[in-house]
C-alpha cells in the first residue's frame, strides 16, 4: 500500500504461520497475528513508532 504522499507501508504473510510482518515507510518493523492491530501499527506513525535510526540499539518493535 502506498499513500498519497509517496509512502510505502509493506504486510507480508509468513508462509506456513498465522504471522504477517509489516515494514512501515521509516523502516521500523512489526510482526502480528492480527491484522487489524497490524495496519493500527503501521498507520499510527509516527505515535505508534519512531523511525529506525531513533530506537536504541537491542530495542524490537
Amino acid at each position: 500500500m502506498s499513500s498519497p504522499t509517496g509512502e510505502v507501508y509493506r504486510i507480508d504473510w509468513l508462509p506456513g504461520t498465522d504471522i504477517l510482518h509489516g515494514t512501515c515507510h521509516c523502516g521500523r518493523e512489526h510482526s502480528s497475528q492480527d491484522p487489524i492491530e497490524m495496519w493500527e501499527w503501521m498507520l499510527s506513525h509516527p505515535q505508534g513508532h519512531q523511525p529506525q535510526a531513533d530506537q536504541p540499539q537491542g530495542s524490537s518493535s
